[in-house]
């Protein structure tokens, strides 16, 4: 647990003085920089400090000047530290509204733009969150988000949720594949125990959402991308 108590430490000594300082310098002036940059800082430096190396390739291939959607599978809670602190400029990401909810971190996340998610199902829930989703890539901010809508419970592809493709072809947004491995054995499902490791994190082409004709052609050719990076074992059928 040494490694999983030492990322948790190094959060919360930078977390709660950035959060003290930059939450209240964003309401008075309304730049949300400073506060993400820090938050960016605490996520890459807690990885680095519990052994955890994360090793990109493909950023090259990000288009510069446009808001993007960043579509990735998911196998680990150290996903989302590892891809956003990665991602170029700044990145909204979806999230449980409950967690928009929480003392302090609900604030940052505000903030942050963060989009909040009900699971309920319902249609107006999701049209709201979608409409959030536009507001926020009009703005020139990415999206990210995990397309499967969950963790993999054993590092395998799950089916694609659908609403991050009806956003894509509603925006117009270029959707840019993420692959991830390797923090499914640095950080399990169900475990608070990291064990230092490799973190690959591979972006790949962008995929102009102008060129399918229906979001399940765009759905197929993300999926196929996301694929084309991880080890083959994780792309074979449960």
């Amino acid at each position: 647990m040494l490694w999983s108590l030492i990322f948790i430490a190094n959060m919360v000594l930078l977390g709660i003085p950035s959060a003290l300082l930059f939450i209240p310098w964003c309401w008075m002036t309304g730049n949300v920089l400073p506060l993400y940059k820090a938050t960016r800082f605490m996520l890459s430096s807690s990885c680095r400090l519990a052994g955890v190396r994360i090793r990109a390739e493909g950023l090259d291939r990000v288009p510069r000047g446009r808001a993007c959607i960043f579509m990735s599978n998911h196998v680990s809670n150290l996903d989302p530290p590892a891809l956003i602190s990665l991602v170029p400029g700044r990145t909204s990401a979806f999230m449980k509204r409950s967690l928009m909810n929480l003392p302090i971190l609900g604030a940052g996340f505000r903030q942050g733009e963060f989009i909040a998610v009900d699971r309920t199902g319902s249609r107006a829930d999701a049209e709201r969150s979608v409409a959030e989703a536009q507001r926020v890539l009009a703005k020139g901010v990415h999206i990210t988000t995990f397309v499967e809508g969950t963790r993999s419970p054993n590092g395998r592809m799950l089916p694609f949720k659908k609403g991050p493709f009806f956003l894509a072809m509603d925006a117009g947004a270029p959707c840019i594949p993420v692959s991830i491995h390797g923090t499914e054995t640095i950080l399990r499902k169900g475990s608070l125990r990291i064990h230092p490791g490799v973190a690959h994190v591979v972006f790949h082409e962008a995929q102009d959402p102008a060129g399918f004709a229906t979001r399940e052609e765009l759905m197929r050719a993300v999926r196929a991308a996301i694929a084309r990076g991880l080890p083959q074992w994780m792309t074979e059928p449960s």
